[in-house]
């Protein structure tokens, strides 16, 4: 239904002013109020020569998005269930929704493509019924806008749970009401903006949903060699992982000879599945008594299972004195170890993280002292791994990990120069993934888009 619009306000055109003008607007604008310029619940349609039986659209709250602020299904039922005890409308009117939390969540829509352009709703709805000197989408929005519905809401009366917006509050509501065809260019250029917002919320939400199976993605091909496929067609004589595990093996005092460990996937013929225990130095940790103060204090970093959470760790939020090291025989795990969360509530067993100073850490966390082999390398595979070790260090017939347990961990072990590739890719595609966080982090800031977007639009500002 196509709306006749009036060109120009003048004299002869009566409007209501508010009493309090609450800004500064453009001078072809006015101040009026909602009652001025809409019928708020005009009388009743009755439709002539309608059968009792014939089909008419019914708009229950529910069908009312509070997000899109569109109705998205229209139900049709007999005129004779319809015609009494509800709220009727015609094509092009506004439903507002009066009653909490529906108002407040932003339950308003146009009512379009109607049986007969007509049809009934829920009693729950304020009708508004555009005069000619409106659009009704310049009411939409600004009903739809968060300052509107603020004022509306602190304007509720009624019992808690069932309060609602007095009609008298609707049709004292001051606004700035633009002519005719600057209201169309403003609206045009809310729907424009407010488009661009919507295919943003998509493109997050997207990369929301994504962004852990692309993560799983990229580290399961690192960790079966597919993303150093060129590395090692340009390194071909490099020393493999069988070389580099049995100098580790060696500085150990292991036998290197007949070793042969299966691992869950295949790797390429220059890799060695290698256990931990037999590669690097496993230690746990242990925490100092917290009855004896002097033992606590600003000399030494010391981590809890808490803190270990993918990240790096250059400073702790306690710290134990040298007397608390001596006394409490602390064991220092050197710079760049692998933390491994043992035990810990929630998400923490099984969590990684790099030491980027010497620490002491509790009983709770294992360092893994690496030596020859990137640190790097070693807490991305235990990345990849997240999942499958909290599996593994669950459930009833599983114990929490302990040292042996950690030891008996596996990892693909390339040449040392194939490590540094792997990291080096795993950073670039982590890098773009930045990106994505970035782009995830905007979402807060949408809410804040939008209502700047119709603050501007009733001020003269777009």
């Amino acid at each position: 239904m196509n709306q006749t619009k009036v060109t120009a306000m003048d004299d002869s055109v009566l409007l209501a002013e508010p009493e309090i003008i609450p800004y500064p607007i453009p001078a072809k604008w006015k101040w009026t109020t909602l009652g001025s310029v809409v019928d708020i619940n005009p009388p009743k349609h009755v439709p002539k020569d309608l059968s009792d039986d014939a089909l008419v659209s019914f708009v229950p709250m529910s069908a009312v998005s509070e997000v899109t602020g569109t109705i998205e299904s229209i139900q049709t039922r007999p005129y004779s269930e319809s015609k009494s005890g509800y709220t009727s409308f015609l094509e092009g009117d506004v439903l507002f929704a009066k009653i909490t939390p529906c108002m407040e969540n932003g339950k308003t829509a146009i009512a379009e493509n109607l049986l007969n352009g007509f049809g009934y709703g829920s009693t729950e709805f304020y009708v508004l019924r555009c005069k000619p000197l409106v659009s009704r989408r310049y009411v939409y929005h600004l009903l739809r806008s968060e300052t509107f519905r603020k004022q509306a809401k602190s304007n509720m009366t009624g019992a808690v749970g069932q309060q609602r917006v007095p009609k008298a509050f609707l049709a004292d509501f001051p606004f700035p009401l633009p002519p005719f065809d600057e209201q169309n260019r403003i609206v045009e250029r809310i729907e424009s903006l407010l488009g661009k917002i919507e295919e943003a919320k998509s493109d997050i939400l997207y990369a929301r949903e994504t962004f852990s199976s692309r993560r799983a993605s990229i580290l399961s091909k690192a960790f079966c060699g597919e993303l150093t496929d060129e590395w090692r067609v340009v390194n071909p004589n490099t020393e493999t992982g069988d070389c580099l595990a049995q100098r580790l093996m060696q500085a150990k005092k292991l036998s290197a000879s007949n070793y042969d460990c299966e691992g869950p996937f295949d790797i390429p013929g220059t890799w060695k599945w290698m256990r931990f225990g037999d590669i690097f130095h496993v230690q746990v940790g242990s925490t100092p008594s917290r009855k004896v103060d002097e033992y606590w204090g600003e000399d030494n970093l010391w981590v809890s299972s808490g803190e270990v959470a993918f990240t790096r760790i250059s400073d702790t939020k306690e710290k134990v004195t040298d007397k608390g090291v001596v006394e409490s025989r602390l064991k220092l795990a050197p710079e760049r170890s692998v933390l491994f969360a043992m035990i810990g509530e929630g998400k923490t067993r099984g969590q990684v993280a790099i030491a980027e100073k010497p620490v002491y850490h509790n009983q709770n966390v294992a360092s893994i002292w690496v030596k020859e082999v990137d640190s790097e390398y070693v807490y991305y595979w235990l990345l990849s791994q997240y999942l499958n070790n909290r599996a593994i260090g669950s459930g009833n017939n599983q114990p929490a990990y302990n040292k042996s347990r950690v030891e008996d961990l596996l990892i693909p072990l390339p040449p040392a120069g194939e490590q540094h590739e792997v990291v080096r890719v795993i950073n670039s595609f982590l890098t773009l993934e930045d990106k994505v966080v970035e782009l995830l982090e905007m979402d807060n800031n949408i809410q804040t888009m939008q209502t700047s977007i119709l603050s501007k639009a009733f001020s003269g500002g777009l």
